[in-house]
């Protein structure tokens, strides 16, 4: 036995906050409810009794269907979620990587790699002690002139002989650390014995220290590398013959 349908219109049922989950069952009641009124051609109510409960049934399923539109809240919110500011993030182009491995406009570009200086030439040769009177006095001046060409350092002619004691201290001087390391840095040393009976040897003396008379022993002549005489201690004098004269007057002439 189906039940009569109330004749009367009946009311809309009011929306809710509630969820679409729960509302489904309710809308679903009331599309039956109807569909059995419409089939039965025998009820009491009058014709068209069942249209506004089908029609507030079809608003209610309406209702149901069409998504919730968002308050102004809630779309301010969905804008600045997570998702969006990662995928803000991800489609951003990625900064320039210069050459050095920075990145950014303002990076510090990469430095040049270092040069190195060019090694200093080797120290020239220092003779040790004492004259060879066997040797060629004018072979030893040319030989050390070309090698002064080539790397631009002085000649320091030394004559003496090897009877002269101030020729001995002075090769006691040449011989300390910081002395010969001054001659071997700037100069190229010859020294040639006119202690002897050489007349070359005393024929180059007067070359290079043409003023005569008697000569005080050693003779200390400074030649540049083009054979000019820039100093003459037969002319000048000598230095004091110890390591703060001889260094001091190296010093002054190198250069």
């Amino acid at each position: 036995m189906l039940r009569p349908v109330r004749t009367g219109p009946r009311p809309a049922p009011a929306r809710t906050g509630a969820p679409l989950g729960r509302r489904l069952p309710l809308v679903a009641a009331v599309v039956v409810a109807a569909g059995l009124a419409t089939a039965c051609g025998h009820a009491t109510q009058p014709a068209g009794s069942a249209a506004p409960a089908a029609a507030a049934s079809g608003e209610a399923l309406a209702s149901a269907s069409a998504p919730a539109s968002p308050s102004p809240e809630a779309s301010a919110t969905a804008s600045a979620s997570p998702s969006a500011s990662v995928s803000a993030s991800a489609s951003a182009p990625a900064p320039a990587r210069t050459p050095g491995g920075s990145t950014g406009s303002g990076a510090t570009p990469a430095k040049p790699a270092r040069t190195s200086a060019a090694p200093a030439p080797a120290p020239a040769r220092v003779p040790g002690p004492g004259y060879d009177s066997a040797a060629d006095g004018r072979k030893l001046v040319d030989a050390a002139l070309r090698a002064a060409k080539a790397d631009g350092r002085m000649v320091l002619l030394d004559f003496g002989a090897n009877w002269c004691g101030n020729c001995k201290a002075a090769d006691k001087v040449f011989a300390q650390p910081q002395t010969s390391a001054l001659l071997g840095a700037s100069y190229h040393l010859v020294k040639i014995d006119i202690g002897g009976d050489s007349s070359a040897n005393s024929a180059l003396l007067r070359t290079y220290s043409p003023s005569g008379g008697t000569y005080k022993m050693p003779v200390l002549v400074v030649v540049s590398p083009s054979g000019t005489v820039r100093v003459d201690t037969h002319a000048t004098g000598n230095p004091a013959l110890t390591a703060d004269g001889l260094n001091s007057f190296l010093r002054k002439w190198a250069a």
